[in-house]
């Protein structure tokens, strides 16, 4: 069965930094569309980031860009985002996810059909 498993959230003061870690199994990264969304209260899911399986170009929402940097370490069939300098607005549940039936990059939630459990990033003072 295919699973992705996160973990590295937690409470930051702004300007700090975390790394969010998401381990696949049942399926190889690399061959797929990968990438993180986030959903803060009250508000809708919205991408953050996302790899392309065909060319590994990254995209990132203009919110994140300059910030945040997205990667995947195939050896270890795992992917990362990198979040420095984060801000209060960065608050949210942050979750991964591929898309096993799409290949190249998506931006669509609707084209994910593996997802992490969520984990939670606070940033405050």
């Amino acid at each position: 069965q295919a699973q992705l498993v996160e973990s590295g959230g937690g409470l930051v003061q702004p300007g700090g930094s975390l790394r969010l870690s998401c381990a696949a199994s049942g399926f190889r990264l690399e061959f797929y569309p990968i990438g993180w969304f986030r959903q803060a209260p009250g508000k809708e899911r919205e991408g953050v980031s996302f790899i392309s399986n065909s060319d590994g170009y990254t995209y990132y929402a203009d919110e994140v860009k300059g910030r945040f940097t997205i990667s995947r370490d195939n050896a270890k069939n795992t992917m990362y985002l990198q979040m420095n300098s984060l801000k209060p607005e960065d608050t949210a549940v942050y979750y991964c996810a591929a898309a096993t039936e799409v290949w190249g990059v998506s931006w669509r939630e609707d084209e994910y059909n593996h997802w992490g459990q969520g984990t939670q990033v606070t940033v405050s003072s």
